[in-house]
């Protein structure tokens, strides 16, 4: 699968794989299966975190995907199957964040590193995989692997520091829910 992986357009994952050839109106149902976590065995999240994660990000997916679709428990015809797995998630330092956002010195010192490395200081994030398919031949309808962080937003400045790790699942879980609805109505080709 990997070797189908390309990079992605703006505002996709940064790398993907989306079948052409997939029949994207039969779907009406979505099939999530539990997340997981994948990180590495020297990671920083601790395991009662990663449990929390997994959690967090099945009820985000749950929650978004439940709007445009009938979530069921069952493969059958016309239920997609969607595997997710975070790679990696950072925390963010809440007390130095705060003052690179909100300190008019230090968050220009932010936004020139945000240019130079495409990241702000003292910001988390998330890294996640993920697999769409037939729940019942199998085929892969798309896949793609995605790394996010939290933006130089004052609004969210002083959030706790697992605050961008939980918005980026946020905002994964309703990217999934729109583009997957869009195809399947037909109101957007899959690019």
């Amino acid at each position: 699968m990997c070797s189908r992986l390309t990079p992605g357009a703006e505002g996709q994952a940064a790398w993907r794989y989306v079948n052409q050839a997939a029949k994207w109106s039969q779907y009406t149902k979505i099939m999530i299966q539990p997340v997981t976590f994948w990180g590495a065995e020297a990671s920083k999240v601790s395991i009662a975190d990663q449990h929390r994660f997994v959690n967090f990000f099945y009820a985000a997916l749950d929650q978004e995907l439940s709007k445009q679709f009938q979530v069921v428990d069952q493969e059958g015809p016309g239920v997609m199957e969607l595997h997710v797995a975070l790679i990696d998630v950072a925390a963010a330092t809440p007390g130095l964040r705060t003052l690179t956002m909100v300190v008019p010195q230090a968050r220009l010192l932010s936004t020139i590193k945000r240019g130079a490395t495409d990241s702000y200081p003292f910001v988390g994030g998330a890294q996640a995989e993920y697999k769409l398919t037939d729940s019942t031949t199998g085929e892969v309808l798309a896949a793609g692997v995605d790394r996010r962080i939290g933006g130089g937003s004052v609004s969210t400045a002083a959030q706790w520091e697992w605050g961008d790790a939980e918005n980026v699942m946020k905002g994964w879980a309703k990217l999934a829910a729109d583009r997957l609805s869009s195809w399947t109505k037909g109101t957007a080709k899959p690019a």
